[in-house]
């Protein structure tokens, strides 16, 4: 009996393990983010066509969480703590009526009664005395603890009046042509998208104006269809490093804190006796979120929906632990790119959306 309780344990711990390093596994495409997005790493990128819902925030980074600060010129709370004067009873009124307490105090112990030597003239003269001194100090102190409310700063209201939505039209991935010819190709190579010409192409360039003016998408650095291809390339090779477990190509491709957790993911796979296998991997669908420039870096945060060959296999004998080996499945992911002075594009970062 005690050897039937030890072997169902072992089973349940091989089963615990396995099921771990699946969704470990699975984290890349539909959990939380990895890597780093600069400034905006705790920031949520614009939802586009592609990823229409937010991404899953970025949990695994070393850059810093910054610290929430209050500012009191934004907090009227704050200001009219800061402006009130002390009170009456904290400064010379305070101290005033407390003298004349303990006086009268001092008068009771010594047997002269609550007025000293006076008597009761005494105690009514004290009490005559206090109630004026509160009186005079409600006056003079309460008009000036009286909170002051200001409108709308002008150039709030003038900030607020300039804010409009981007002119020009963000670029997709896959297009085959430059930045403002109109198009409705995306996804080259997919077979899945119908080119349009004429007035269908006039369309659906202005259906794309309107959707990227309306998500209010930035593009600061004017990433260029050069960029937009080496884009969709990069996710090719990436995948197929990742796949090949090619530590070089990573290194090569990635940044260094991104190749870290990639690396972590392969080696946990290693260790429990699986492997990822990746392939088939083409884009879909693709657009730029946003795209800014930070202490001399290029950052570029792109939305891909891509259909691959995503399975998890046993090293030993090659049987299917997790996904479909004959059929292509579908992912979307945002991947922030990000490009040093002089240097190529690398991926930097990597989250999932939930499609």
């Amino acid at each position: 009996m005690q050897r039937f309780g030890r072997v169902l344990a072992m089973v349940a711990v091989g089963l615990t393990v396995m099921m771990t390093v699946v969704d470990v596994a699975e984290a890349r495409r539909a959990g939380g983010g990895f890597g780093s997005r600069g400034s905006r790493t705790f920031s949520t990128a614009p939802a586009t066509r592609t990823a229409p819902t937010n991404a899953a925030p970025i949990e695994r980074t070393m850059t810093p969480r910054p610290a929430p600060t209050t500012n009191p010129a934004t907090n009227p709370a704050a200001q009219n703590r800061t402006n009130q004067r002390p009170g009456f009873f904290n400064s010379f009124g305070g101290s005033m009526l407390g003298g004349l307490m303990m006086g009268g105090l001092i008068g009771m112990l010594l047997g002269h009664g609550l007025g000293g030597g006076i008597g009761f003239l005494g105690l009514l003269l004290q009490v005559g005395l206090i109630i004026g001194a509160i009186m005079l100090a409600m006056r003079f102190f309460g008009g000036s603890q009286r909170p002051a409310y200001s409108g709308a700063s002008a150039s709030a209201r003038s900030s607020a009046a300039s804010s409009g939505t981007p002119s020009f039209r963000i670029p997709s991935i896959g297009e085959g042509k430059g930045i403002g010819e109109g198009t409705g190709s995306i996804g080259e190579g997919t077979g899945r998208a119908a080119s349009a010409s004429g007035q269908g192409a006039t369309a659906a360039s202005a259906a794309a104006h309107s959707s990227a003016a309306a998500s209010g998408k930035t593009d600061e650095i004017g990433i260029n269809q050069r960029d937009l291809d080496r884009f969709e390339a990069m996710l090719k090779e990436v995948q197929a490093a990742y796949g090949a477990e090619d530590y070089a190509a990573l290194r090569r491709l990635t940044t260094p804190e991104a190749m870290s957790y990639l690396a972590e993911e392969l080696s946990e796979n290693a260790t429990t006796g699986l492997k990822n296998e990746v392939r088939d991997v083409h884009l879909v669908q693709g657009d730029v979120a946003e795209a800014w420039r930070e202490n001399g870096t290029d950052y570029a945060t792109v939305a891909m929906r891509y259909e691959s060959i995503d399975v998890i296999r046993e090293r030993s004998t090659g049987r299917v632990v997790s996904g479909d080996a004959d059929n292509l499945t579908e992912a979307v992911e945002l991947w922030t790119f990000q490009r040093k002075p002089g240097a190529e594009w690398q991926v930097s970062a990597i989250q999932g959306v939930q499609a």
